[in-house]
């Protein structure tokens, strides 16, 4: 009997896409030899994803689960939205989504861990499902959040079902007192996270050097209209307060939830919602996945490619 390695087993998987157990056996079964190992499997149909994996999988879902004061997300793709109004897939992500409570945002740690009920990991889950279901998948990212006193709240937006759809948020806060009214507060947070799309929560988390990027453009045009050195720097913060951080930081911007007026600010509407509570509100963090972003997707052009065929002919 061959004695069949790791690198081995590797080797035949990253070619094929095939499941880890799946290879081990087809190189056992031909002595260790690689190529034969391949055929094996192809009638076996169990290289199918890898003739799959070329395409690009830009739809699919957000998933997210809550436990306790840990939140986690997943961004799983798919080719087409068909597949992602499969109930086999959704309850894959479901799955996934749940998982990832326990793997801290790390995608690799992710993949590895078993599928519940199936014997093998996520990854290998995810490849048996890309030959059942026949397009390509993958899980994409994942993050999670916690928090030692307070809640992590969840909104989805674009919802198919429970705990999946296509923009996914959670938002930790940090607070001690009434857990239902925080749970509340912390779904509006959510629910204005996913219209707002804010870069940081707090002006302290952004980027320094995204801040020195618009500092020295707001520096530029304010020296370009002819204001007095002295009075530069006091409409340079200015301008950064109002204008840039007001956009992109989570508790500067303008309250989009219930109650909000059109001035109040995130940060305004929580320190109003402390009394009620309890004790002060301080959001952690929040993380926000839109499906697809990021994701270059093909074009094509049936006309022109009728066309070409045409010329060829």
């Amino acid at each position: 009997m061959a004695n069949v390695t790791a690198s081995m087993v590797k080797e035949l998987r990253d070619k094929t896409g095939a499941g880890m157990m799946d290879c081990k056996m087809a190189l056992t079964e031909t002595g260790g030899d690689l190529e034969q190992a391949v055929d094996w499997l192809r009638k076996k149909g169990l290289s199918k994803a890898a003739k799959k994996a070329d395409r690009i999988a830009a739809d699919g879902l957000i998933g997210v689960a809550i436990a306790g004061t840990t939140g986690a997300l997943v961004e799983v793709n798919s080719e087409t939205d068909f597949v992602a109004r499969n109930e086999t897939f959704q309850d894959m992500v479901r799955q996934i989504s749940t998982l990832a409570l326990k793997t801290g945002g790390d995608l690799a740690k992710l993949l590895a861990t078993p599928y519940p009920g199936k014997g093998h990991s996520v990854d290998d889950h995810v490849k048996e499902t890309i030959a059942t279901i026949g397009e390509n998948m993958s899980v994409r990212r994942t993050a999670s959040l916690s928090v030692g006193s307070g809640i992590v709240a969840s909104y989805v937006h674009g919802k198919v079902a429970d705990g999946v759809g296509k923009i996914g948020v959670i938002v930790a806060l940090n607070a001690s007192g009434d857990a239902a009214k925080l749970a509340e507060i912390g779904r509006q947070i959510a629910l204005h996270v996913a219209a707002a799309n804010p870069q940081a929560a707090s002006v302290d988390q952004l980027d320094k050097a995204i801040i020195e990027r618009e500092r020295s453009v707001y520096t530029e045009q304010a020296l370009a209209t002819g204001k007095a050195k002295e009075f530069v720097d006091k409409i340079v913060e200015g301008r950064l307060r109002k204008e840039f951080f007001g956009q992109v930081v989570l508790t500067e911007q303008t309250f989009m939830g219930p109650g909000g007026d059109g001035k109040m600010t995130v940060a305004q509407y929580l320190k109003g919602e402390e009394k009620a509570v309890g004790s002060p509100i301080k959001v952690e963090g929040f993380v926000r996945y839109a499906l697809g972003e990021g994701i270059e997707k093909k074009t094509t052009d049936f006309a022109a490619e009728v066309a070409a065929l045409s010329k060829s002919s």
